[in-house]
């Protein structure tokens, strides 16, 4: 058993991955637990990297995944409902089995990732369960650690490069007028939050809302990725009910364009309360998606 080991669920995603990078970083072994075997090569050749095919709904396969680490991270997420894959299944009742199996395991140290806005009361199927589980988690491990990321942005991600898209249409359509406010952060600030939490946890926090420095509309995000990609555009807004209806006539799809949990997303405002910590208590000054631009979204 290493004792620096931190087995990182979700380790073969956007978040996860990049958490797995900034916990080698910080000097820890990681085991990455994910139901696919799909490590980057130099992953693969990593001598403190551990590939544990585990799959969340299975009680059996998250004790043997979590067996003898120091720290567990919960990174795995759900954005679209499968035909035999439920937003409850994932954010609430697999969070609550790797917080109990972690807990019995005699774990240390678990942080749960959730999302600003996460709340058990709202009308939309992924918040809701987002809220559900973190009081599931919360149960279950009484000293999980929870972090709620604004919006993800980072070299790959599927947010900018949805946005740079947008720019092959000769009038880009807005969610209602483009005023739900943002608050982007970086993929990678982020992860080196999840590391800091395991080597130097601030004492007296338990949930942390990362958001970036910036708080901009919607409209203003879409504007300054296109001006970065030299192809301004007529910015129409579009009613949400309009988008609810666009949603409800193909979220029935196998890779459905829009869902409804989507819509609702972009109804209410990503930002931080000021209630909880932030990167300020971590000692991390978090970089501007503007600066970020060239990195995520390359012109030449």
């Amino acid at each position: 058993m290493d004792q620096d080991q931190v087995t990182v669920f979700g380790g073969t995603g956007f978040l996860g991955r990049t958490i797995v990078y900034q916990l080698l970083d910080a000097g820890h072994a990681v085991r990455i637990a994910s139901r696919r075997p799909a490590l980057p090569a130099d992953l693969q050749r990593h001598e403190r990297v551990e590939h544990c095919s585990a799959d969340i709904r299975n009680d059996d396969d998250v004790a043997r995944a979590v067996a003898g680490s120091k720290g567990v991270v919960n990174a795995v997420s759900l954005y679209v409902e499968q035909r035999d894959l439920r937003f409850t299944t994932i954010h609430v009742e697999g969070a609550a089995r790797l917080a109990r199996v972690a807990s019995e395991a005699g774990v240390e140290h678990l942080v749960h990732i959730s999302g600003i806005g996460a709340d058990a009361g709202s009308r939309s199927a992924y918040i809701r369960a987002r809220g559900e589980g973190e009081a599931a988690v919360t149960t279950e491990f009484r000293d999980a650690l929870m972090v709620r990321p604004s919006v993800l942005f980072g070299p790959g991600d599927a947010f900018l490069r949805n946005l740079a898209a947008l720019a092959r249409l000769p009038m880009v359509p807005l969610f209602g007028r483009g005023d739900t406010r943002l608050q982007p952060v970086h993929v990678a600030d982020v992860a080196q939050a999840v590391a800091t939490l395991f080597n130097e946890p601030p004492a007296g926090h338990r949930v942390f809302e990362l958001g970036g420095p910036d708080i901009l509309e919607y409209r203003q995000i879409v504007n300054r990725v296109l001006e970065h990609l030299g192809q301004p555009r007529v910015l129409v807004p579009v009613p949400f009910l309009l988008w609810h209806l666009a949603a409800g006539l193909t979220s029935w799809l196998p890779r459905a364009p829009l869902t409804r949990d989507q819509v609702y997303l972009m109804q209410q405002d990503t930002i931080t309360s000021g209630t909880c910590a932030t990167f300020a208590d971590l000692g991390i000054t978090p970089r501007s998606l503007e600066a970020s631009l060239p990195e995520c979204l390359p012109t030449t």
